[in-house]
């Protein structure tokens, strides 16, 4: 295996854009590149969607999925989609993240997604965090679907996929308005989980559930805000993810 190539802060310039991630690499021989993300770490109830993402040309707008509108993100997901090299998603239903740990869900379900694309990446940018065991080197970019083109594109897929997947949920479920609030805690579904108690698309390994099943508090940190606004969620015992 290649040795990993970290690219150096004089490499990639801070105004060098969305692609100057992909572009240092290029002129080093590492392509492609793939980037890979996950939509809904923080939810409560639905699915984690884990994406990765090989562009073909380069796409204007990219960016950060949870600071985009719902119009950009599908006008968006819709040329990655017509455009890109490759994609790969990956969807892990609650029962698995309740069983396994969500971290160990995320891990594999990164080595899944980039296992998914179909070609091996000559180098792979993940969001946030190192993944070891993929098939090339990799960098850990810390909010790379604001940095990384690569990134971005796999925020957005794997956004839009899970938000398509709750609105799906919205219709068998309609009582806990999936649709609305994609599964994340917001004063609206906590009060359906107090009147109606937990689905089989809830998180019974999360504290806000747990606490609805059976009666545990929430500890100090088990909610934390999220960049778009949105209350994010631990699993029970866990510290802020």
């Amino acid at each position: 295996m290649t040795a990993a190539y970290r690219p150096r802060p004089s490499v990639v310039r801070r105004d060098s854009g969305l692609y100057g991630y992909e572009r240092a690499l290029a002129r080093r021989g590492f392509t492609p590149v793939a980037g890979v993300d996950e939509a809904g770490r923080g939810a409560c109830a639905g699915p984690l969607v884990v994406a990765a993402v090989v562009l073909g040309r380069e796409i204007d707008g990219l960016g950060d999925s949870k600071l985009l509108t719902e119009a950009v993100r599908e006008r968006l997901h819709e040329r990655i989609m017509a455009t890109a090299r490759a994609v790969s998603v990956v969807v892990i239903p609650p029962r698995e993240i309740d069983e396994r740990g969500l971290h160990k869900c995320n891990i594999s379900g990164m080595r899944r997604a980039v296992a998914g694309l179909g070609l091996v990446p000559g180098y792979v940018l993940v969001d946030g965090f190192p993944v070891a065991g993929l098939p090339a080197p990799s960098l850990a970019v810390w909010k790379g679907d604001q940095v990384a083109a690569c990134v971005a594109a796999a925020s957005i897929v794997a956004k839009v996929t899970r938000d398509r997947l709750m609105h799906g949920l919205d219709e068998t479920y309609p009582q806990y308005g999936f649709a609305l609030h994609k599964g994340y805690v917001t004063p609206g579904h906590r009060r359906a989980l107090a009147r109606h108690g937990p689905c089989a698309q809830h998180r019974f390994s999360f504290v806000t559930v747990a606490r609805v099943t059976h009666g545990t508090p929430v500890p100090a940190g088990g909610l934390w805000t999220g960049q778009d606004g949105d209350m994010r969620e631990n699993e029970v015992g866990a510290g802020v993810l």
